[in-house]
């Protein structure tokens, strides 16, 4: 059964979740164990990492794709924009420009194909700790000439 929940995650259209890790299955656990294993060059084979965090080979076979581990070890606070703003040459780079000059680092960007006269532009950012406060990059996200409308999409 876990098996089949587990490879679901690899099913295209398939969800995602975040599990703390005291919901996890202890052969799950281990799994991420062996992959850090691996990552890290503590282990050079998938023998060696599946032995050291003692289970099989074919348990870590049977898991490794699905199961990875969340890091929020990023300093600093992270948001996530979604802008509006006008299909003109250079109101994207006036945007990041902006976003640049309250001190936050852009970490992806996601822009739609414009639509009648609008694109619309995913931004993911850091938050460093001498960066404005959220509130104060939003209001000039806003005050841009081009930009139509920003919401907060994530924290």
């Amino acid at each position: 059964m876990l098996k089949d929940q587990c490879q679901g995650v690899l099913m295209e259209g398939s969800s995602y979740y975040i599990v703390h890790e005291s919901a996890m299955p202890p052969v799950l656990k281990k799994v991420a164990e062996a992959n850090r294993l691996l990552s890290s060059g503590k282990a050079r084979t998938v023998n060696e990492a599946a032995e050291m965090a003692g289970i099989g080979r074919s348990s870590y076979y049977k898991f490794k794709d699905a199961v990875h581990e969340f890091h929020d070890n990023l300093p600093g606070s992270m948001l996530t924009i979604v802008c509006e703003v006008s299909d003109r040459a250079g109101c994207l780079s006036d945007l990041l420009q902006t976003i640049a000059q309250c001190g936050a680092n852009i970490l992806t960007i996601h822009q739609a194909i414009p639509e009648g006269g609008t694109a619309v532009v995913s931004i993911s950012m850091q938050m460093l700790e001498n960066a404005d406060s959220p509130n104060t990059l939003i209001d000039r996200i806003s005050s841009k000439e081009g930009v139509k409308r920003v919401r907060v999409t994530g924290r």
